[in-house]
């Protein structure tokens, strides 16, 4: 076969999802729902551009740099490649900061905002990790300081999304950074980054593996890791973690002040229905810049880790400004989501097409008055698909069944001079006129 007839074998390229129409079309439902949701918070709207500086996205910390895509030309030389400029978002925080930084003459404080954006990750692809994938983020961010009910409405705007998706039950755990670190504090123990890292990965290693990598890793006493632990088993769906933690007979100012703002929120989400959320004080979120409330979701009853996450910074914007700009945020894993859901069998597939209507084509001749036909309708506002030949009517009433199309039009032709509707669901045939179809 010669060079230019070769045919490349098409393949998906792990970890990064591509869905057939059926569930493309239940995805953009998922995407349309969350943004209702997001804006009867009164969020706006933002969409920053898919790639940052290099610079920028390293700015924010953490342990990144190794699932960073970079982007360079295909043609650059090698010494040009290695000092990439460019790299595809890795989250849509650091780009809201930026964002927030660069426009902070132009913006009303406290600013709420939602993006609703694909970022890219290198990481190894496996389930429930992709490469490309779509997360929904809000945040709001002001001056100097920021009101502790908006750690409160976090939570209930991401129960209601969940809710609007209808997805099996979740649970939303809280806690507060400053509980931990002022425990922590409290215990003696100087150096708590190190410690609260490997807090963070109780999910992964359990108890009896943290406790030895503290004892490792942090040099601490295997009494002074049991006691560094005992916060992780504290799990409640009121307020009575505050004596349980008060019995660990431990004193520290950071660790009040955390116990009482999170008591605080705990108070205002009595409104959510039972089982909703709880105090959980395993949460501590693995990123530093997070300073008060975090939050987790997970499904109550099925076997993820978590599918949704946030909390509050003291000046995660302030990075890219001379400013203080405290804030709270929160990300739900749309993708995360919708692909377990999948796997599980639980995602009914919509329709092939988005069209509420074909209109068949009788024969060539009654081309215009097809069209026409369909322009009057489009302009009632439904969606309108005209066939694209004059074959068998048959055919064409098999191909609105395959695409799930729901009603079949009928325009007057010589067998029957009216237009008619077919409910392709219950099989009625109507006589009928553009101007008084109603779904």
């Amino acid at each position: 076969m010669s060079e230019k007839n070769r045919i490349y074998k098409p393949k998906q390229i792990s970890g990064f999802p591509e869905l057939l129409p059926e569930y493309r079309y239940v995805e953009l439902e998922w995407l349309d729902k969350i943004r209702k949701t997001f804006e009867s918070y009164g969020f706006c709207s933002i969409e920053t551009p898919a790639v940052e500086e290099v610079d920028a996205i390293l700015a924010k910390g953490g342990d990144t740099e190794k699932e960073i895509y970079t982007l360079t030309r295909l043609q650059e030389d090698e010494d040009s490649a290695k000092e990439a400029r460019l790299a595809l978002h890795f989250d849509l925080t650091v780009p809201m900061a930026r964002y927030v930084a660069q426009h902070f003459n132009d913006l009303v404080f406290p600013f709420k905002r939602y993006q609703i954006q694909k970022v890219w990750r290198g990481e190894r692809a496996q389930k429930g990790r992709a490469r490309e994938f779509y997360q929904a983020d809000i945040d709001v961010i002001n001056i100097d300081g920021l009101p502790l009910h908006f750690d409160a409405e976090m939570p209930s705007v991401m129960y209601e999304v969940y809710q609007a998706l209808n997805i099996p039950p979740v649970e939303i755990h809280i806690s507060n950074r400053k509980i931990i670190c002022g425990y922590l504090e409290g215990l003696g123990i100087k150096d708590i980054t190190p410690v609260t890292h490997i807090l963070d990965k109780l999910d992964k290693i359990g108890e009896d593996g943290v406790i030895k990598s503290l004892v490792e890793e942090c040099k601490l006493t295997s009494e002074l890791a049991t006691k560094a632990i005992q916060l992780s088993r504290i799990k409640t769906d009121n307020i009575d973690f505050v004596e349980m933690v008060k019995s660990q007979n431990v004193k520290n100012e950071t660790l009040t002040q955390g116990l009482d703002e999170l008591s605080f929120v705990v108070k205002n989400l009595s409104h959510l229905p039972k089982g909703a959320f709880k105090a959980d004080l395993s949460i501590i979120r693995g990123l530093d810049y997070y300073t008060g409330t975090v939050l987790e979701t997970k499904f109550r009853d099925l076997e993820y880790s978590s599918i949704g996450g946030g909390g509050r910074y003291d000046n995660l914007a302030g990075t890219f400004i001379n400013q203080k700009l405290p804030g709270i945020g929160i990300s739900i894993g749309v993708t995360r989501i919708f692909t377990k859901l999948m796997e599980e069998g639980l995602i009914t597939p919509g329709r092939k097409s988005p069209a509420d209507i074909l209109i068949v084509l009788p024969d060539e001749a009654q081309r215009d008055v097809v069209n026409e036909t369909a322009r009057k309708l489009r302009n009632q506002g439904y969606n309108v698909e005209t066939y694209h030949n004059d074959t068998k009517i048959k055919k064409q009433l098999a191909y609105a069944e395959k695409k799930g199309i729901p009603y079949v039009w009928f325009p007057p032709f010589s067998e029957c001079p009216r237009h008619e509707v077919k409910n392709m669901l219950t099989g009625e045939q109507t006589t009928i006129t553009p101007e008084t179809f109603k779904k």
